[in-house]
């Protein structure tokens, strides 16, 4: 089985639409949440995708079918007075997990964000992603915090 990791062209339509599916795949996943996206968030998210600037994608593909992503969006970093990388969502279908391509989805992340002269790159992983919290931590990530403080996430939904 041959596969690759490529850069998405979020300008063409049939790459959001496909950016789209792959992150409606891994919304239904337990570590997605298990619920697949709402009936808006299919509906809009291509849009938004297109309109948002600053966004980056990466497909990885078995024999050039698509089984996985990774979608980061550039922020900014005051302390490091420089953008930043937030890896938002990285996935892989479970047909395809074990072979390595969420550790290549991360590695080429992490390369487009050395090259636009990112500061680092942010991620979110939820405490029971055992898996998920060991493939970051072997990549060099680690807790994000402040004098031994690790940081704790929190939003509140305005829509």
């Amino acid at each position: 089985m041959r596969s690759t990791i490529r850069p998405m062209d979020l300008g063409q339509a049939a790459e959001r639409e496909l950016l789209v599916r792959l992150t409606d795949a891994y919304a239904h996943d337990p570590m997605g949440g298990g619920e697949g996206l709402s009936a808006y968030a299919l509906a809009h998210l291509a849009d938004a995708v297109a309109a948002h600037p600053g966004l980056f994608a990466f497909v990885a593909e078995q024999d050039g079918e698509p089984v996985g992503h990774a979608l980061c969006i550039t922020g900014f970093s005051s302390f490091y007075a420089a953008p930043n990388c937030n890896l938002h969502d990285l996935s892989v279908l479970p047909k395809a997990r074990g072979q390595g391509l969420g550790r290549q989805l991360l590695q080429v992340v992490e390369a487009e964000a050395r090259q636009r002269r990112l500061c680092k790159v942010v991620l979110e992983v939820r405490p029971d992603n055992a898996t998920g919290q060991a493939l970051y931590l072997s990549e060099g990530f680690e807790l994000s915090g402040l004098c031994g403080q690790a940081y704790l996430m929190m939003e509140k939904p305005l829509v």
